[in-house]
């Protein structure tokens, strides 16, 4: 193992978050880092939960790391991703779906929120779902990944991503390390499954599972593990939209003009929500 990092300008940790288990009912437990209020967001990134659940209850997965869910929508859409599975969901000008753990069982799963620019927000909603055995993979030293959005180890990912987007699903084994390159405009942060793992230099504190790691400016990112056990954890970065973010619930817009006009739409079944009205999910 090296002790230092192969970029002449790596990325360092500038804010750790902890990613703490909110309790929200019918056995769920959810832990937000981005998205809570020592760091409301990160462009062009929401939100990010990572979910436990064993009975049902709504979510919206993006990256389901055990058990099942049967999603839904307005349109007609249906279908069940297991583990492993994604379902990348461009929600556009609205779509109203549910998210329902499917049999017993621990279900298990990342849910990430993207921004849209001004342009993109009233696209059609469009699903773009992938089995885990049709997702592109590459292994090497000790290090495997499985490639969601983006690039690494020369392999691409086949998720078209309207904001410019990379999620990497990292398993470092014992004293193994990575070298990830992100593009230097782009804003990234790490968000650890299991494990821990030393983040941007080789003496940094060890940081444990459910914390939130936001990287500061650089050429990409050098992670260490150094404890017996395996380290998981995902790397996301975007191109930043530097556009005002205007929220209200589940509704992202650029003002609060616009985010009113949305929740009204939703709330008189127009302009994309006419088939809401009339529709619940089974």
């Amino acid at each position: 193992m090296s002790m230092s990092s192969m970029f002449s300008r790596p990325r360092l940790v500038v804010k750790k978050v902890l990613a703490r288990a909110q309790n929200e009912g019918d056995g769920a437990i959810v832990r937000r880092s981005i998205g809570r209020p020592e760091l409301q967001n990160l462009d062009p990134f929401l939100m990010l939960d990572e979910f436990n659940g064993k009975k049902k209850n709504q979510f919206y997965p993006v990256d389901l790391v055990e058990g099942a869910f049967t999603h839904q929508d307005f349109a007609g859409h249906k279908g069940t991703i297991r583990t492993g599975d994604v379902q990348w969901m461009t929600a556009g000008r609205g779509i109203v779906h549910s998210e329902m753990p499917a049999g017993p069982g621990s279900h298990m799963g990342l849910q990430l929120w993207i921004n849209l620019s001004s342009k993109d927000k009233m696209t059609e909603p469009r699903y773009q779902e992938l089995l885990h055995g049709n997702i592109p993979k590459a292994e090497r030293d000790g290090v495997s990944v499985t490639i969601l959005a983006g690039e690494s180890m020369g392999v691409k990912s086949q998720i078209f991503t309207r904001t410019p987007t990379m999620y990497l699903d990292f398993t470092l084994k014992s004293a193994s390390e990575h070298h990830q390159p992100i593009p230097e405009s782009w804003n990234a942060f790490v968000y650890i499954v299991e494990g821990e793992g030393a983040f941007g230099s080789p003496d940094s504190t060890p940081t444990p599972a459910h914390h939130c790691l936001v990287l500061g400016s650089g050429e990409g990112l050098s992670v260490w593990n150094k404890s017996s056990k395996p380290l998981r954890f995902v790397l996301i970065g975007g191109q930043p939209i530097n556009e005002p973010v205007v929220q209200y619930g589940p509704f992202v817009m650029n003002t609060k003009t616009e985010v009113m006009q949305a929740y009204q739409d939703y709330q008189l079944g127009k302009n994309g929500f006419e088939r809401s009205r009339h529709w619940y999910s089974k």
